[in-house]
């Protein structure tokens, strides 16, 4: 397949406004309900924790998922075909072909196609299903004895879970937000951090070099000398966008147009990340 070249105008086209987040919170703290400041016309949440009570209100459409096979299906209708695939393998022209065919119908093509943005909730549930499809596979069994092998399972996980946000990522004119769990650890030390809840290291690891932004999401306190301070018993809600914040969160920010701290309100900060400049 030839390479394309892509101007500066093309990339500042309505089509090259894409951008991946991946917002990290501790439960409770609303993530799903970011729902609600995103344009349900352009809008599909793909569910993975049948969570989606605190939204039952928001008038945009939902897609349940049940297993990391259907995950992977949508992936490919989503980002189309991988021109690098195994002819037989995932994201392949016959993958997409397959699931094309299945869906046919049902409406899914066309929602899919029509979305701008796929909110999907969460990531953390995703890397557990995708452990679940992982330890029915014969990598994670040793040929030599038959028995689980954890290792190969772990690692059959993070590639998949990789493989599939790789494909999102690349997938043309989607901006794609993944929730996920975030969850303060204590070590030996008594020293606390906090890190995205998901299972095996290695999505974990590779997973901010993925996508354009990384943001945690949490509860502050205003503080009228030293502004926004983080408090778990507050009720202030907060998006941390910059890397090195004084908070000690996860964050990234490749646009380089966030503050330190944003409102949780994503359709402002999509507004904010993709402007023009005059």
């Amino acid at each position: 397949m030839a390479v394309s070249i892509v101007t500066a105008d093309q990339r500042l086209s309505a089509a090259g406004n894409k951008t991946s987040f991946c917002i990290f919170g501790p439960p409770g703290v609303g993530k799903t309900s970011l729902l609600k400041t995103l344009p349900p016309d352009h809008a599909v949440c793909i569910d993975l924790e049948a969570g989606m009570k605190s939204v039952q209100d928001w008038p945009g459409v939902s897609i349940p998922v049940r297993s990391f096979g259907d995950f992977r299906d949508l992936a490919v209708l989503i980002g189309g075909i991988d021109p690098s695939a195994d002819p037989n393998g995932h994201y392949s022209a016959g993958h997409h072909q397959h699931v094309s065919a299945q869906y046919q119908g049902t409406g899914v093509l066309e929602l899919l196609a029509s979305c701008s943005i796929i909110f999907v909730d969460s990531i953390t549930d995703l890397t557990r299903q995708a452990m679940a499809f992982a330890k029915r596979q014969p990598e994670a069994f040793s040929e030599r004895t038959g028995k689980p092998d954890v290792r190969g399972a772990y690692g059959l996980l993070g590639r998949e879970v990789i493989q599939a946000l790789k494909h999102l990522q690349h997938a043309s004119g989607k901006t794609v937000i993944f929730v996920g769990v975030l969850e303060k650890v204590t070590d030996e030390f008594n020293a606390s951090a906090w890190q995205p809840q998901m299972e095996g290291s290695k999505a974990g690891r590779e997973l901010p070099g993925i996508v354009d932004q990384v943001i945690s999401m949490h509860l502050f306190a205003e503080d009228e000398t030293d502004g926004w301070r983080l408090d778990e018993k507050a009720t202030n809600r907060r998006l941390v966008c910059q890397s090195g914040n004084p908070y000690g969160l996860p964050a990234k920010d490749r646009s380089g147009r966030l503050d330190v701290t944003e409102p949780p309100d994503l359709g402002a900060l999509l507004s904010k990340i993709n402007r023009v400049s005059a």
